[in-house]
């Protein structure tokens, strides 16, 4: 499985109702993740969080598949040109 360096940009709103299930989604892919920064907005009720991640196309795929999913979450990605296996 070849891997590439990308990353991840979350905008999660609704952050009381929608963050506990964006981390435990993203403890479930701590295997890929290389850095997490998060920057909480409280007077707005959302967060932004970026990860930079080591992954296939098929894992970053279901990852931010999932991401998707969830109620009130925006998410968008890259990944590097450059392959390593």
């Amino acid at each position: 499985m070849e891997k590439r360096l990308g990353f991840v940009g979350l905008i999660i709103e609704d952050r009381e109702h929608n963050a506990a299930n964006v981390n435990m989604l993203l403890s479930e892919f701590g295997d890929i993740i290389l850095s997490r920064t998060g920057v909480p907005c409280p007077e707005r009720n959302c967060s932004a969080i970026t990860l930079v991640i080591d992954a296939s196309t098929d894992q970053l795929g279901s990852l931010t598949g999932r991401l998707g999913r969830i109620a009130g979450v925006s998410v968008k990605s890259m990944l590097s040109k450059m392959q390593h296996a």
